[in-house]
């Protein structure tokens, strides 16, 4: 019998060096998949609405209505997906995030039918899709609009393209690689760097003939045609991105670089890594999965590049479920390694999958939330709380102006500028302005605002940093979340700043910054 359409190989290359056996793989699971992918994906819908917006969803809601073909900090797509959705929707926070939900649901499917790829049958297919299932940065970003889930969603696919690719060399794979390819381009601009280590990784351990690919260049020119916008806009600005990243790799979330290794095993659920782990070596040792090692080699060349860079673990998680993958095939062909079956059972993935809810989702009462391991294990989830209450202390400031004096609202950072456009207008309040990274391109504040509300920055140092722009400085106000939660905005002082010392036009760029 004649082998499917979808699975006959490429009649143009026949059986070239470096093929993997040409068994046909297993029928794929689709309804555990399914039953999987949909489980996660209501668990995020039914949280969705708790708590608040995230400052990264406040900044789209506003970058949205400033779409450019590029910001500093990002391409233009999630910003134009947020207009999109706001402009169907209004602003439903549940239609904002179910992108973020559908996303993860998409790369738990795509996560089993790489199993697949690799010759996983259902049991590998399911421990795979599983381990994506209760990933705690899969799940932590999966609950907010945020271009890191569909980054990894984009690389998963990626990855598994170049796999079905290895196995078939059906030659429209790769054209579907660069239309992929020219999606995530336009979501992040590290994109391109993940699938350079692929390519490297399939140059380094073979088959080498995919330079000759005819639609291997059709699918480069695809996605690059797609970065040139956003290429142009960063040459006529600067080259911002290149400042931003100086930003990133000076912060110090994730422990820095002794921190970078260590995370990855928190990231992908401590419990559950061992599974990757596994994979990793397993491409290294097993005949069977030799073919597809240029996933090691995409992975190891990624941790160097990032090590160097000073990256976050996290921009590695494309490739988590080739890994998952990889060491689930191997787990159903051999069993798993001495003394560690308990952790390829049930039991092990629902207590994964407990702790990644616990630790990442908005499951507690917000009162009590600050008593929780919550926001030190998953800081995001405390910048969701107290927006309403931030805005509502900056109206109580301005209505303290005297009638008829103009004031402009000046913030430290885009999600304090985008609460204010979210919930000023029901306070009264003008819109905010903000310097920080796309928001100072979206307007200086207006020249006969010679007053000005400002939130932060903290301390005797802050409010001598405010007297170089205004001659009278005074503390009005403080923030408070009215739940004790020490996120970003908690205990900042709200200042009445008069005497403008010179026009904004002449001050904005002093106000810019990136991180």
């Amino acid at each position: 019998m004649s082998a499917p359409a979808s699975e006959a190989p490429d009649r143009s290359d026949p059986d070239p060096p470096g093929r993997p056996a040409s068994t046909a793989p297993a029928p794929p699971a689709w309804r555990p998949l399914l039953l999987v992918a949909g489980g996660a994906a209501l668990v995020l819908l039914a949280l969705s609405a708790r708590y608040g917006y995230h400052r990264d969803e406040l900044y789209f809601r506003v970058a949205g209505r400033h779409l450019d073909w590029g910001y500093p900090d990002q391409p233009p797509l999630v910003p134009l997906l947020a207009r999109a959705i706001t402009a169907l929707f209004g602003d439903s926070l549940v239609a904002l995030r179910v992108p973020s939900a559908l996303c993860v649901a998409a790369g738990i499917l795509v996560a089993g039918l790489t199993a697949r790829e690799l010759g996983g049958r259902r049991r590998a297919q399911l421990l795979t899709a599983g381990a994506y299932a209760v990933c705690p940065f899969a799940i932590a970003s999966g609950h907010t609009l945020s271009t890191a889930t569909f980054d990894m969603l984009l690389t998963t696919v990626l990855a598994w393209l170049a796999i079905r690719w290895v196995r078939t060399r059906d030659q429209r794979l790769l054209l579907a690689a660069g239309a992929v390819t020219a999606v995530a381009v336009n979501v992040k601009y590290l994109a391109p760097v993940a699938l350079a280590a692929l390519v490297a990784g399939l140059l380094i351990a073979g088959p080498r003939d995919l330079l000759r690919r005819p639609l291997l260049a059709a699918g480069a020119a695809l996605a690059a045609a797609a970065a040139v916008p956003g290429l142009l806009w960063q040459a006529r600005h600067g080259w911002p991105q290149l400042d931003m990243a100086d930003a990133i790799a000076g912060d110090a979330d994730f422990g820095g670089r002794p921190g970078f290794l260590p995370f990855q095993l928190v990231l992908t659920g401590v419990v559950l890594s061992w599974l990757w782990i596994y994979g990793l070596w397993r491409l290294y040792r097993s005949a069977d999965l030799a073919p597809y090692r240029f996933i090691g080699h995409a992975y190891l060349l990624l941790n160097v590049v990032f090590l160097a860079t000073a990256g976050k673990p996290y921009y590695l998680s494309g490739l988590w479920a080739a890994l998952w993958a990889a060491g689930a095939v191997e787990v159903e062909r051999r069993g798993a390694p001495r003394g560690w079956g308990w952790a390829a059972t049930v039991p092990a993935y629902a207590v994964t999958g407990v702790s990644t809810v616990l630790l990442t989702l908005p499951v507690y009462p917000v009162a009590t939330l600050a008593s929780t391991p919550q926001p030190a294990v998953n800081p995001d989830g405390a910048e969701t709380v107290g927006w309403p209450r931030f805005v509502a202390e900056v109206a109580r400031v301005h209505r303290t102006l005297p009638p008829g004096e103009p004031a402009t609202i000046i913030v430290g950072n885009y999600g304090e500028a985008g609460a204010i456009d979210r919930y000023g207008p029901g306070h009264g309040l003008p819109r905010a302005y903000s310097g920080h990274n796309g928001y100072w391109y979206f307007g200086r504040p207006p020249d006969t605002a010679a007053t000005a509300i400002v939130v932060g920055p903290e301390s005797v140092a802050g409010a001598a940093r405010l007297r170089r722009f205004w001659t009278d400085v005074r503390p009005a106000g403080r923030i408070d979340n009215g739940v004790d939660l020490d996120n970003e905005e908690q205990g900042k002082p709200v200042w009445i700043c008069r005497g403008l010392r010179g026009t904004w036009t002449e001050l904005w760029p002093e106000f810019k910054t990136l991180s």
